[in-house]
């Protein structure tokens, strides 16, 4: 079993090179940055000496259990992908984390980020999850990172509805792309809630095959510059969005032809 240690930190080539004067301990207190993806490790074990941490690469191994990350104050980044971990546990410290990675895991519900609120990027996309599961969302999460988060990843997770992700209204890019998503006017409705949306990729999913679906979307995400990888000029928006306007103002005149057909007053009856 390989743990991540001071010990596995002394024994890397790649981190620890001794400086003249400087022990140890000193050194670790230096560190900003730990390299440590694609080793095989198992668990993260003591690292409270790392003090002045940022960024920790820990992808591409076995880690089930997210631990022992309390030190670590000033952490920016973490990326945690393609392990084992069935829970998001033991970040509630992490109050300077910026950016989370747990793509390719086993987690079954997006939770225990309450205390994160710098958090702008939240990649959770790929789960593992056992066959007709679904991600879901604790509320208490989202209403959490409805001022910060900016990106969510949540591709490929059985998901068929996002109607609890509307309170997320600083959204800048939305990928959900390989998901069950059906109904488009639950997405315009929540779409609707995010005026800064500017990218998003919702391919795969059976929604995209309904009727001018691309067309209706553009006319809610007014600042979208792409959906599904293509790319969304001025003209295009222009044109969708006095169409929908036009629409709109004939639909609004035939009901209000038809009320007053039907008045006594009018009617031929």
């Amino acid at each position: 079993m390989v743990h991540l240690t001071v010990d596995l930190i002394a024994k890397s080539r790649k981190h620890f090179k001794k400086k003249r004067g400087l022990s140890f301990p000193e050194y670790l207190k230096t560190l900003t940055h730990l390299h440590f993806s694609n080793k095989n490790i198992e668990d993260i074990g003591d690292l409270s000496m790392c003090t002045n941490l940022t960024v920790l690469y820990l992808y591409d191994n076995n880690i089930t259990y997210i631990g022992n990350l309390s030190f670590a104050s000033n952490l920016t980044h973490l990326y945690m992908q393609n392990n084992s971990i069935t829970h998001i546990d033991n970040l509630h410290n992490l109050q300077n984390l910026s950016k989370l990675y747990l793509g390719g895991n086993r987690i079954a519900v997006v939770e225990g980020l309450e205390q994160l609120h710098q958090l702008k990027e939240l990649h959770v996309e790929n789960q593992r999850l056992t066959p007709g599961e679904k991600l879901l969302f604790d509320p208490r999460t989202l209403d959490s990172l409805a001022e910060s988060l900016c990106v969510l990843n949540i591709n490929n997770n059985n998901i068929d509805d996002i109607r609890d992700l509307a309170v997320l209204k600083e959204l800048q890019h939305f990928s959900a792309a390989d998901n069950k998503l059906c109904s488009i006017e639950e997405l315009e409705d929540v779409f609707s809630h995010w005026p800064q949306l500017f990218l998003m990729d919702l391919s795969g999913n059976p929604v995209c095959k309904k009727p001018k679906y691309r067309d209706r979307l553009i006319t809610v995400c007014t600042s979208l510059e792409a959906l599904d990888g293509r790319e969304i000029n001025d003209l295009t928006r222009e044109f969708l969005i006095n169409w929908k306007a036009s629409r709109e103002a004939k639909k609004k005149k035939n009901n209000k032809h038809d009320v007053w057909s039907t008045h006594p007053l009018f009617s031929n009856k």
